[in-house]
């Protein structure tokens, strides 16, 4: 770790208070002129510090700024985390880490994605300060391809129980992993596997999530403009870290239960879409793309493996588990 990542480690542990030079000094085992170096250096990435010369240094209780040391200082179990101020996108960057070998409990965070990955092979908004993007890299055992669905909504699940522990705002879920706050699309999971060729299971899964914390300067972008939202509109201190670390510790919680009937039914009574009509698009043959075509649908049922039962107006029923919906305005 370098002189600089150890200050902020300092820092964040002791956010608010002043700690003096000598101090610093004493527990990095560095130099004055080190400390003052390491401290311009994260005032430079954003970091308010403060400097007297009676008291010493004060990094702002204020400071909103995603790093591995401000998730860390909130977590229940030891995670490898790396944070970037921008990537081109964290799920791309973890599979690579995986095909190389990385454990499971990787974790790869951003300030920003010039690539983030959607579902359907569409996008995820992902600009610089207002949100903050996370990956996971899990090596479940034994577990057959089309019970991967699980994981997303474990992680549905995990957020929203983060938003609303960090953020004092109720979060719902649209099947499979959208997560809604005041009505709006604040949240985002995508989860990417590679398939064992020997067995047909899970080699590993990547599940990537991005939370729109605060809104973008200008807006969201027209095409997402009236379904986009975000968690808050102003600025809380260590929203973001508390955020990250908070949704660590519930999925993390949820995944390794013996039990998961408890996280199930929390799953299904935050339910957008139960009771409700619904547009349903299959995907297409090739590509991973909703087809154009939507039938009107009636949601009887969440399964206990989070498929969606529905039945058409036809008067026949199905169990979804891929595809997509959209809730209609009118009901019925």
């Amino acid at each position: 770790m370098s002189t600089k990542d150890e200050m902020l480690a300092l820092f964040e542990q002791n956010k608010g208070q002043w700690l003096s030079g000598e101090v610093i000094a004493e527990r990095l085992q560095i130099s004055r002129t080190a400390i003052w170096k390491a401290v311009e250096s994260l005032r430079a990435d954003g970091y308010a510090i403060e400097a007297q010369r009676a008291k010493g240094y004060c990094l702002s209780v204020l400071t909103d700024i995603v790093s591995s040391q401000g998730i860390s200082k909130y977590l229940k179990k030891e995670l490898d985390i790396d944070v970037f101020d921008e990537v081109g996108s964290t799920n791309t960057l973890l599979k690579e880490k995986a095909a190389s070998g990385a454990r499971e409990g990787k974790v790869i965070v951003a300030n920003s994605q010039t690539g983030g990955k959607g579902r359907m092979g569409r996008t995820f908004y992902s600009p610089n300060d207002t949100g903050v993007y996370i990956s996971v890299l899990l090596r479940p055992t034994d577990i057959a391809p089309e019970r991967a669905l699980k994981i997303t909504t474990m992680a549905a699940v995990a957020a929203c129980y983060a938003i609303e522990e960090v953020c004092g705002k109720q979060a719902q879920i649209k099947w499979v992993n959208d997560i809604f706050v005041n009505g709006r699309k604040a949240v985002g999971i995508l989860t990417e596997a590679s398939i064992s060729m020997e067995n047909g299971h899970l080699e590993y899964a990547v599940i990537g999530i991005g939370f729109n914390v605060y809104p973008p300067k200008g807006g969201f972008p027209k095409e997402i403009r009236e379904t986009a939202g975000s968690i808050l509109e102003e600025s809380v201190p260590d929203a973001k870290n508390r955020i990250a670390a908070e949704f660590l510790n519930r999925f993390f919680a949820i995944y390794e239960a013996e039990d998961h009937l408890q996280y199930e039914d929390e799953y299904k009574r935050r339910s957008l879409v139960l009771g409700k009509y619904v547009d349903v698009y299959t995907l297409a043959s090739s590509g991973g793309t909703p087809s154009g075509d939507a039938r009107r649908a009636k949601v009887l049922d969440i399964t206990e493996d989070c498929n969606l039962l529905v039945t058409y107006d036809d008067g026949t029923e199905a169990v979804l588990s891929s595809g997509e919906v959209s809730i209609r305005p009118e009901q019925g």
